[in-house]
């Protein structure tokens, strides 16, 4: 017999109510957001914001004075250690005679539009541009994709990601702690949470198909047309 939404929500409740105390919760923490974050930077589905928001939801409501500060530390270095190995990877398939996955991986994920778009952004703005791609949900792999066709070297590109992945991970920590002050119990934060980064991270893929689909020129318009 399935449970409905509320009795699931109680469990959960029940779960997070029961949790190890807060050294054990660390000692596990900061190992798992290091690792899902990293794996996330190089690997671009899983979604590291909503990582980093639940874990600045449970730091909220630690009595530890500096495990925000933690946090924040961990999800910058882990974003940035696996921006900068993707993009050696990406170097890496450029020079190399018969390419790398890592590099078609990029390719297949960067829509010619977004691609075109963030060319020209790196143009005008140079490596600035990589802490805005960082800021808008899938922005960051056309960027990369970016600097690697313009044969950017590994250390200017460095020079752009630690600001960016700075602000990234100072952005959903601020919505982790958002979601966890609404509510004295984590896991209600934590839905909180990962609702706005859900959120955040489909609507621009949801305008950007409301953009196409009212064009005059879409398959819709011209069905009607015909």
């Amino acid at each position: 017999m399935r449970s409905t939404p509320w009795e699931s929500l109680g469990q959960l409740s029940e779960i997070v109510g029961k949790l190890p105390p807060e050294s054990t919760q660390q000692a596990v923490g900061y190992p798992s957001l290091f690792l899902l974050v990293v794996l996330g930077a190089l690997v671009p589905v899983v979604p590291t914001g909503a990582v980093v928001s639940s874990a600045a939801v449970v730091a909220f409501h630690q009595t530890a004075p500096l495990s925000l500060l933690f946090v924040f530390l961990v999800a910058s270095l882990a974003a940035f250690l696996g921006d900068v190995t993707l993009y050696w990877l990406g170097q890496r398939g450029f020079r190399s005679k018969n390419g790398s996955r890592w590099l078609a991986a990029l390719s297949d994920r960067a829509a010619p539009d977004r691609l075109d778009q963030a060319q020209r952004k790196l143009d005008e703005r140079g490596v600035t541009v990589l802490v805005l791609s960082r800021l808008v949900p899938a922005g960051r792999i056309p960027v990369m994709l970016a600097c690697l066709l313009s044969r950017m070297p590994l250390r200017d590109f460095v020079r752009g990601d630690i600001p960016a992945c700075l602000a990234w991970a100072a952005t959903y920590q601020l919505i982790g702690i958002l979601g966890g002050s609404l509510f004295d119990e984590p896991w209600k934060g934590v839905v909180v949470a990962v609702t706005l980064t859900v959120v955040i991270s489909g609507a621009p893929t949801l305008w950007r198909r409301v953009r196409r689909g009212s064009r005059p020129g879409s398959a819709g318009s011209t069905g009607q047309q015909a």
